[in-house]
């Protein structure tokens, strides 16, 4: 039986068995945040973020981590049969308004004083990224480029002694990273992001307030949904 085809392309082949699974595609971050609380050094040290799911405590918090810490369902693994390419890395620098993972405590501290931003500059210069694929360590980058471009952006305004407004960060949202070649983690790939410091890293017995790295994964993911 002939086909009536109106445009005069190639009719495509069709198959004589129905698919049996179909492939979806998206966009999706994945993010993570690591308390650094102040009283202790993070001179040689290493700090495992994407270990703790949402719901638990771990990564330095003395809480439950919530949707703001972490979209994590599970520790260390991409979503539940999703493949993820991860086209881009950012590196986000927060102040705890208080010390102590308390209650009442909230990300609303403001860069805006000389020890604060002393402290930013201290963690996104001293700071480095690196991926842990359990038998494999991957040097990433500084966390000075790890979505910033470097340098710590802001503006404060001094209106009296002691009395500053505004506010500093380190830039982070311009994408750097993986921009050619994505890093593939397949459904079933066991991984963690390591905040690693040197010996010249910020002494945290110093520093204005609890320290707060939230690190977001941006990328693609494909699952198979099953019809057959």
């Amino acid at each position: 039986m002939s086909q009536y085809n109106p445009l005069g392309s190639r009719i495509p082949n069709v198959p004589f068995e129905q698919p049996k699974s179909l492939f979806r595609f998206g966009e999706q971050s994945i993010w993570s945040t690591q308390l650094m609380v102040a009283g202790q050094s993070a001179a040689n040290q290493n700090f495992r973020l994407f270990t703790t799911p949402m719901g638990q405590v771990g990564q330095g918090f003395g809480q439950q981590l919530t949707i703001s810490e972490t979209n994590l369902k599970e520790g260390g693994r991409v979503p539940s049969g999703l493949a993820y390419d991860v086209f881009g890395i950012a590196g986000q620098v927060m102040l705890m308004s208080a010390n102590g993972d308390a209650a009442g405590v909230d990300y609303s501290e403001a860069i805006d004083t000389q020890a604060e931003i002393d402290q930013l500059l201290a963690i996104i210069q001293a700071g480095v990224l690196r991926w842990n694929f359990t038998q494999t360590t991957i040097d990433v980058c500084p966390l000075l480029l790890a979505g910033a471009g470097g340098g710590a952006f802001g503006a404060v305004a001094q209106n009296a002694a002691g009395a500053n407004s505004g506010h500093m960060n380190n830039g982070n949202g311009q994408i750097w990273m993986y921009r050619k070649h994505p890093v593939a983690l397949p459904g079933n790939t066991t991984f963690s992001v390591e905040l690693t410091f040197g010996n010249r890293g910020p002494a945290i017995a110093t520093m204005a307030r609890d320290a707060v790295v939230r690190v977001v994964l941006l990328g693609y993911y494909k699952n198979i949904i099953e019809i057959g």
